[in-house]
């Protein structure tokens, strides 16, 4: 066991641990939408687990770092907040707020961010934003761009659970969208019957099952 210090808290921690999951785990709360414990190579993808660790000239990404023994870390800076909410304004730019009808609704990570950071969540017009909101489809599922934050948690999910991945990642930039990697495969052939990891695993409810759609749709 190392020692670390994290906004002044003396935390004892396995060196090599992931630094994110480490600060989580001691109650130290850092926004993060793409992390999971599981992952041995987080990707930052979300950028929103920004700190400053003492000896780096600029914010990093703390699911991309591992515990070393001495480390000072600050989670609540002025830069790393300023970052922040640039990061998560970028985000919320491509997500549809319809938060009436999404199943998130209660348990809302977006929710959760935008209070810890101190900030509202405000809908944007999409099309300056040149994304294609169409739903695509899945044999068991609706895929909704216009709620997806491409936070890529369904496609590790996918793997984990499956050996391949049944989701993917296609197009660039503000024109990525998660499609289903599955097309003209029976329904009743694939794991994602009896799987629905990545539907719970989706922080924003962009993945959600024909006939729970169509419930929100009725709302």
């Amino acid at each position: 066991m190392v020692a670390i210090v994290v906004d002044g808290k003396t935390i004892e921690a396995e060196e090599g641990a992931n630094l994110l999951q480490v600060c989580l785990e001691n109650g130290i709360y850092i926004p993060n939408l793409c992390f999971l414990k599981e992952m041995e190579h987080p990707t930052g993808s979300c950028r929103m687990c920004l700190v400053e660790i003492d000896g780096e000239d600029k914010p990093v990404t703390s699911c991309m770092r591992r515990v070393q023994d001495g480390m000072v870390v600050r989670t609540d800076t002025e830069q790393v907040r300023h970052l922040q909410r640039i990061d998560f304004q970028l985000l919320m730019s491509a997500h549809h707020m319809d938060c009436k009808n999404c199943l998130s609704n209660k348990h809302c990570e977006l929710k959760k961010i935008a209070k810890h950071l101190g900030v509202r969540l405000k809908a944007t017009k999409f099309e300056e934003l040149g994304r294609d909101l169409a739903v695509l489809k899945h044999p068991l599922f609706d895929l909704l761009p216009a709620r997806c934050i491409l936070c890529r948690k369904c496609l590790f999910i996918c793997q984990q659970a499956n050996g391949e991945p049944l989701l993917r990642l296609v197009r660039k930039g503000y024109e990525s969208v998660i499609e289903a990697a599955c097309e003209g495969q029976d329904p009743e052939e694939l794991p994602c019957k009896f799987c629905m990891a990545c539907v719970k695993g989706c922080p924003v409810s962009a993945i959600v099952p024909y006939s729970t759609y169509e419930l929100e749709k009725s709302a």
